[in-house]
């Protein structure tokens, strides 16, 4: 019998030597055409370099050896594949592995491709792609499609960065373009980064493990980014649908989001950039209600965006959504009690952490209180701790175990600050003082400037 040299569908049989069959004789340049349907039993096949159906054979096992096999166009079924020796390589877009139990690979192995929008057809927990959009791997949860980190920690993640703000060195007090960061694991004051590209408040603040984000009506409906590890002034990124205040921020690793706030009336408007990139902003869905959420936003595959109405509506309510799907918010849980503006937080991967916040009619009174929700089970908040004074706040820096916010105006007399104080997430009990915003006490006043935070909840995992 011909000991075949290499099998090929739509090509020629090679042998080596003169039998070509039963019983018959030729050279090495001898074909066989197989035609129609071919059975084998116990069959081992050497050199296989293509197959596109496996419906021909009876057996479940089939031997591979020293082969490359290329399965793009794989069609029907077969039962177990036994690799008894040598290499065994798979190529791209194979169905093939869902059925082997572990595959080792010593050079490279290629997961399948696609945009975007061809994920959501995926609905198998474990499963990765490569997304071309985006330019990361990513791996589908059971819920949610989540980025595959692929930062190098340098020593520079745990950075909090707040910008922009009044500031009462001048007089009059006017808008600063200051940036200034802090790194969230230490104690300490502030430290000069660079500058926006003008002066203004309202700059809330949302990123990657790489790129901070700002956005709100600090200086018209610019968009700005900065480089978190290194120092210096903000690029412009794009500009918002519309420029408007008093709104929330948060995000994934790869998309931002920008959450209500008022152009002059309170909306209920949620829009989102991908982060990676350079662009306007586009309309991603809506809250359920309108709201002045006031840097409320949490981060963990979801966003939650927290607050009130326009005065004089106070609420308890707060509303989540997934970052990866576009669409509408639904409503998630309760406050411990009703806000006109705030409270603002922000999380690890299981806890978000609010303080602050306006919570009652009549004169401005602020509250102390901190409190936490559980990502992944919403409902109502749980008291956590409290702030040393009251406070509306400006937004929290944080890492997987520590938050830091700033503290804004305060009682009694709206008296302005620019404290820094922090919490460990994974605890509970008081703040304590972590130390001061540089610009003096009027830098966080009633404007929210929200940090941008390397090491959030929404980047998976740091």
């Amino acid at each position: 019998m011909a000991t075949i040299r290499r099998a090929g569908f739509g090509s020629v049989f090679e042998v080596e030597n003169e039998k070509v069959g039963i019983g018959t004789t030729g050279t090495a340049t001898n074909t066989v055409q197989v035609l129609g349907e071919t059975k084998a039993s116990n069959a081992i096949v050497s050199g296989l370099s293509t197959i596109t159906t496996y419906q021909g054979f009876v057996d479940s096992n089939a031997e591979f050896g020293n082969s490359n096999v290329d399965i793009n166009s794989q069609s029907g079924t077969l039962g177990n594949i036994e690799i008894c020796h040598g290499d065994f390589n798979v190529s791209s877009a194979s169905t093939l592995t869902s059925s082997v139990n572990e595959l080792t690979v010593t050079n490279s192995f290629s997961v399948p491709t696609g945009n975007t929008n061809s994920r959501v057809h995926c609905h198998t927990a474990g499963s990765m792609r490569f997304n071309e959009d985006l330019g990361t791997l990513e791996f589908y949860t059971g819920d949610m499609w989540k980025t595959v980190n692929s930062i190098k920690d340098t020593g520079t993640r745990g950075r909090a960065v707040w910008a922009g703000g009044y500031d009462n060195a001048g007089v009059p007090s006017s808008s600063t373009s200051s940036i200034d960061f802090i790194n969230v694991p230490t104690l300490g004051n502030s430290i000069n980064f660079g500058n926006l590209t003008a002066a203004g408040q309202d700059a809330h603040g949302c990123g990657s493990e790489t790129r901070g984000i700002y956005q709100g009506k600090f200086s018209g409906n610019l968009i700005e980014y900065i480089t978190i590890a290194s120092e210096g002034n903000s690029i412009l990124f794009g500009e918002m649908t519309d420029s408007r205040s008093y709104g929330a921020s948060g995000s994934s690793s790869t998309r931002g989001l920008y959450m209500g706030g008022d152009n002059p009336s309170t909306v209920n408007t949620i829009e989102y950039i991908q982060i990676n990139t350079l662009g306007n902003g586009l309309d991603f869905g809506d809250l359920t209600i309108p709201r002045l959420c006031y840097g409320g936003a949490l981060s963990n595959g979801r966003t939650i965006s927290v607050g009130g109405g326009d005065s004089p509506v106070y609420l308890s309510t707060y509303d989540q959504f997934t970052i990866a799907a576009k669409g509408n918010a639904i409503e998630f849980g309760e406050l411990i009690e009703s806000y006109n503006y705030g409270p603002s937080g922000n999380s690890n991967t299981v806890r978000g952490v609010l303080a602050g916040g306006q919570n009652a009619s009549g004169s401005p009174y602020y509250s102390k209180r901190i409190q936490y929700i559980t990502l992944s089970s919403g409902g109502n908040a749980q008291y956590f701790g409290d702030l040393t004074q009251s406070s509306l706040t400006s937004g929290a820096g944080v890492t997987q175990t520590r938050a830091v916010f700033l503290l804004g105006l305060i009682q009694p007399a709206n008296t302005d600050v620019n404290t820094l104080e922090y919490i460990s997430i994974a605890s509970s009990g008081n703040a304590q003082d972590f130390g001061d915003l540089r610009g003096g006490n009027n830098r966080a006043h009633s404007r929210v400037i929200s940090p941008v935070s390397d090491s959030h909840g929404g980047l998976g995992g740091y």
